[in-house]
């Protein structure tokens, strides 16, 4: 069975920095494409990264050069790197795979961005 298990969320302050992971079991990292999302009360989800399987990665415009995902073949997990983290990076992170037509999330972990 596929689980995601996101966790490393916290409070930090403006230009901190925080890492989230994201284990994986289930399935095979080398093979899937992972990507994490994020959103706020109120709003709709939204698409922040992707690390694809062909070892490309993509990024939303406003955390580029910012933040970095990452990945560890031997321990199943994805991994993003926020750097100079701003207020309005606050949110639920979700990690996300698909697989076939299912798409799959983790619990999410809560990034407050605050001083």
């Amino acid at each position: 069975q596929l689980h995601l298990v996101e966790s490393g969320g916290d409070l930090v302050q403006p230009g901190g920095s925080l890492t989230l992971s994201c284990t994986v079991s289930g399935i095979d990292l080398q093979h899937n494409d992972m990507a994490f999302y994020r959103q706020t009360p109120g709003k709709q989800r939204e698409w922040v990264a992707a690390f694809y399987s062909t070892g490309m990665r993509t990024y939303v415009d406003s955390v580029k050069g910012r933040f970095t995902i990452s990945r560890d073949l031997a321990k199943n997990t994805v991994y993003l790197q926020m750097l100079n983290v701003r207020p309005e990076d606050t949110a639920t992170y979700y990690c996300n795979t698909v697989v076939g037509p299912k798409n799959y999330w983790g619990q999410g972990t809560r990034v407050t961005v605050s001083s």
